[in-house]
């Protein structure tokens, strides 16, 4: 495992997302952090960015988001078990994603009830509903 020493403290932020295996090649990596889904410490970040260990994360990956602390830095990618080593989710993320999952199930339940296409309004009034501020604890924004 290529682990970096205390004086090279700090990893390229896309390098490190992909070493830790949030995304399957760094490219796209890079993609989610120029369309914003990837926040350092709270600002949007560039893929340049640096990160360290302590670092706060938070990565959106819809319609899931995740706030991560770093606690170790890589830039190679390794086994699953030992780049999930590298971080540690927030207890707010796990509950609140543990909320949207359940959330998603009901509404799963709810539109397989119903047989065939929706209609116009139906279709609306589920948009409505998913844009809802108390849907996935968002804003009144869709994910992004």
């Amino acid at each position: 495992m290529t682990t970096i020493d205390a004086t090279d403290a700090a990893v390229r932020l896309d390098r490190w997302l992909h070493a830790t295996r949030w995304f399957k090649t760094r490219s796209i990596a890079v993609d989610a952090i120029n369309n914003g889904r990837v926040e350092i410490n709270g600002e949007r970040a560039k893929p340049a960015k640096l990160v360290r260990t302590g670092d706060v994360l938070r990565i959106r990956r819809p319609p899931l988001v995740h706030e991560v602390v770093v606690t170790g830095l890589i830039e190679r990618r390794v086994a699953a078990p030992l780049a999930q080593a590298q971080y540690a989710e927030t207890a707010a993320s796990i509950a609140a994603r543990s909320r949207l999952e359940e959330q998603l199930a009901l509404a799963r339940v709810v539109e397989e009830r119903r047989g065939g296409k929706l209609d116009r309004k139906d279709r609306r009034a589920r948009e409505r509903l998913k844009r809802s501020p108390d849907w996935a604890g968002n804003d009144g924004n869709p994910p992004t």
